[in-house]
Formats: structure tokens, sequence, C-alpha cells
């Protein structure tokens, strides 16, 4: 695996923050420039992430059936930009290259817990780790929607990250329940946590579990959202970590009652 990310090294704490993707509007106009801002942090508040090459694999936008790159200046923030061409809704997805992290077996400890990973808690505990300090790889899978003018059947199928939050329905025209999968490696997977957060009041969290058929259901409001999901899994026999943790999210603004209407109308 690639090491990098100096920095996010000198603060183990970074691994244990949430990540996604915030667009300078979810509601572009066909053929406006879309600034594409990433941010970490928690509670859907963050800092701002710049452009690094040595850190994404994918950065794209997909929309009318094609995938285009979201191109950007390094080191600058926002990270990246894309022309919305304003059809139906666009896919924003993102992937980082794996970075190493060695955290402090409290923080580490608390960290499990927060992320609903109980099986990685339970194993350390059975192998007598429980005090010793977390090593892992983390890795980043964020996507964003882009509001058009009608709702896309892609938005329902992966993109292929290897963990993926995947809607049922496109979530930018659907007033009701959110209902999902989330995907590891292109299956599903069972017992995720999931975990929504509302942009007006983050602390006012949604949280479930995925079935056996990786899929979940959440009952969102109107407004801008945050999904997201955390999966651990042991590393490979001859890497310097014990752990490989996926981090998920999706960001989306769910419409109104009135804006649904407005829009199956138009």
């Amino acid at each position: 695996m690639a090491v990098a990310g100096a920095a996010l090294v000198a603060a183990p704490s970074v691994a244990a923050h949430d990540f996604w993707i915030e667009p300078s509007t979810f509601h572009p106009a066909g053929g406006a420039t879309v600034s594409v801002g990433l941010r970490v942090g928690e509670h859907f508040i963050g800092d701002s992430v710049p452009r690094r090459r040595d850190i994404i694999e994918t950065f794209i936008v997909r929309q009318s059936g094609r995938d285009e790159s979201v191109t950007g200046i390094e080191g600058a923030d926002p990270a990246g930009f894309l022309h919305a061409d304003g059809g139906d809704t666009a896919i924003i997805a993102y992937r980082s290259r794996p970075t190493f992290v060695e955290t402090p077996a409290a923080k580490f400890e608390d960290y499990l817990r927060r992320e609903g990973l109980d099986g990685i808690l339970a194993i350390r505990k059975a192998r007598g780790k429980t005090g010793a300090p977390g090593l892992e790889y983390f890795a980043r899978y964020a996507k964003s929607l882009l509001t058009g003018r009608q709702a896309s059947g892609a938005v329902t199928r992966p993109v292929g990250l290897e963990l993926e939050i995947v809607p049922d329905a496109d979530p930018t025209v659907r007033v009701g329940p959110f209902r999902g999968r989330i995907l590891y490696c292109g299956q599903p997977l069972h017992g995720a946590l999931v975990v929504a957060m509302p942009q007006t009041n983050p602390q006012a969290r949604l949280t479930a579990r995925t079935d056996q058929h990786g899929t979940f259901a959440l009952t969102l409001t109107g407004g801008i959202w945050l999904i997201k999901s955390v999966h651990m899994v042991e590393a490979g026999w001859f890497s310097r970590a014990d752990w490989q943790s996926l981090w998920a999210s999706l960001t989306f603004e769910a419409p109104g009652v009135s804006q649904a209407a407005v829009r199956s109308a138009s």
C-alpha cells in the first residue's frame, strides 16, 4: 500500500473523523461550474482538505451516462471543479489512497465504539490487545449527488468504490424514507452501522444497522444530509498495520414536499 499524508500520520485523531464532499451547490443550473470541496471533521462540521495528487485515487463526476474527471489545482481548496450539464442527477465520486496511522489505545478503542465496530473490539479483547495502539491503513470513499432536472437511475447503481452507500431510489426527488445498501467490494455488508446527520442539526443523528442483504432504511426530512458508514477488516500478513478501515459517505439535498411536487410537475 502507498503511504501518504505525513501530516495525517502526525495527527492520529484525524483517522477517526468523518470525510465528505461539499459542493458549492446541490442544485446547479445546466452549464454551471460547481466547485467541489472535500471536508474532514465531525458532526457535519469540517476543515477543508486541499487537492493532493498523492492522496487521490479517483475523483470523477458521472452525469448523462458518462464519467468525467473532476479537475483542480494541486494544493488548492476547493479540491476540484466540474461543469454540470443540468440533465439528470449527477454523482460525484472520490476514492483516496490508503494512509497509515497509529492511534493510542484509549482513543482507538473509543473510535471503534463510536463507529459501531463491535466485532473489532471483541477481537482485540480476545487477543489481549485492548491496551495496544491501533495500527491501521484508512481510506476514504465519498459520494455526493447534484440535483438535475430529472431523476437518474445511475444513482441506484454502484460506482465501484470498495465501500459504497447505494440508494434504492434517487433521494434528490423522493420524499420519505431513505432506503439503500452498503456494499463492500461489491457485496452486501451485513451489520454495518449507518449514521445520517442533517446539516441544520447534526446532533439529531439517525442510525440503523444493515440486514443480511446489506440494506437499511432511515426516515429523512427535507434538507442537506450526510450519510456515513465505517467498515474495518484485518490487514494482510505483511502489512505494517493490523487493520484496514474504509470510510464511506454520501451527501445530497433531500427535497421538501413542495420541492418534490414542483420537480415532478416540471
